[in-house]
């Protein structure tokens, strides 16, 4: 078999709060494929958002506790240049709570991560963030702001914001989690069709149903991943 696109060993991270050390990874081994789309269960506070922020070069395990790998390379002793365009190329996040400037319009959110350094540049960012918010319906609201949008249509933008460079895998925490159903599911069959055009995504829910969407879905439970289980048949 091919080795993993993206893969943790024996992850472990821990928040210090004033003189109180909380573990919220406790020993986190898991992988994703290229090409899969991975959906990783668990309650609130189980920390979903820790590892997938540890998996996107956002936060750092603790002190020998465990290692990320990039296609079969370790995220550690890279420098921040690396870790930069590694954060900017190969990884895109969508949050529940999309997190859009409000002072920029829609096309300046989804052009954004294009213009940092490490990104497309300014007029492959402008072409390619043009061209996902058509894909996703929002050729009509390119110099709307934020706030001007319905949940769905920042989630939308969120969402091109996060491929805005061509990533290899798309992190998403809970990504329907702010939506009414009907509103989510239309933002997971946007998720699968990108998917089905082979793009990599790596999905954290509190939701059984959501996950069944996925290729494979594995549970997180008080900072331990639970054996893994087939969500669908791989095709």
């Amino acid at each position: 078999m091919s080795r993993p696109l993206l893969e943790s060993r024996d992850l472990h991270k821990t928040y210090r709060l004033g003189r109180i050390d909380v573990p919220v990874l406790k020993g986190c081994s898991m992988h994703v494929n290229r090409g899969e789309f991975l959906a990783i269960r668990g309650s609130s506070g189980s920390g979903k958002s820790t590892l997938l922020h540890v998996l996107g070069g956002l936060d750092r395990p603790d002190p020998d506790g465990g290692e990320v790998l990039h296609d079969g390379a370790p995220l550690a002793g890279r420098s921040e240049r690396h870790l930069n365009r590694y954060r900017a190329r190969t990884i895109g996040f969508v949050f529940q709570f999309y997190h859009l400037l409000p002072e920029l319009t829609v096309l300046e959110n989804a052009m954004l991560p294009g213009l940092v350094p490490g990104g497309i540049g300014g007029g492959p960012a402008k072409r390619r963030a043009t061209m996902l918010l058509d894909r996703f319906g929002l050729s009509h609201r390119l110099n709307h702001r934020p706030r001007e949008l319905s949940g769905g249509e920042r989630q939308r933008t969120a969402i091109a914001r996060a491929m805005a460079n061509d990533p290899e895998v798309l992190l998403a925490d809970e990504p329907t989690g702010n939506l009414d159903e009907h509103t989510g599911s239309e933002i997971l069959d946007l998720l699968c069709e990108a998917h089905d055009d082979g793009l990599t995504i790596l999905m954290v829910t509190h939701d059984g149903q959501i996950a069944d969407r996925a290729d494979r879905a594995i549970q997180l439970v008080d900072g331990v991943l639970a054996a893994a289980n087939t969500a669908k048949a791989l095709v």
